[in-house]
């Protein structure tokens, strides 16, 4: 039960300063997190259902034309993307998420004590294999010669 605790004052759930003894959950926290979780859903639902009533709406050609700073459009607007702008998105994305865990674990590292620094460790030691087979198929490099020089060191990684 005091992992949970933990855990919602990393989280920012439980904002109690730091002398104060976290107080045990029970009902009434939990009915208090449903309630603001519902709230923010009615705010939502409120914002759009108002934005959607009270917007305007204009019908003509015009409307369904990009807008090109003044300039009429040239071409299709449908280009092809190489696949490693996607992949490197995809990365930043993940290794984004990962360190949103590691900061959460560290503002609450000293609490949760030794098993969850080995939990961590762990966590971290497969980060960095992550990213040393990345970078070592040529997932992260740019250049076509980068990607098949990577390649040609270890045939068993992703070539091409």
């Amino acid at each position: 039960m005091r992992r949970v605790q933990i855990c919602l004052m990393a989280a920012g759930l439980l904002l109690l300063p730091a002398w104060a003894p976290a107080p045990e959950i029970g009902p009434s926290l939990l009915w208090g997190i449903v309630l603001y979780f519902v709230l923010v859903l009615l705010i939502v639902a409120a914002m759009l259902g108002l934005s959607y009533v009270l917007g305007e709406r204009h019908a003509g050609r015009a409307r369904d034309e990009p807008y090109e700073s003044g300039v009429p459009p040239t071409g299709s607007g449908h280009i092809r993307f190489d696949v490693k702008f996607y992949a490197v998105a995809l990365f930043f994305v993940i290794f984004d998420i990962e360190t949103v865990f590691i900061l959460a674990w560290a503002i609450a590292a000293r609490a949760l004590g030794w098993p969850a620094y080995i939990d961590m460790a762990v966590f971290v030691i497969i980060l960095v294999a992550a990213l040393v087979y990345l970078w070592r198929s040529g997932a992260l490099a740019w250049g076509t010669s980068a990607r098949l020089a990577a390649a040609d060191e270890n045939p068993k990684l992703g070539k091409e």
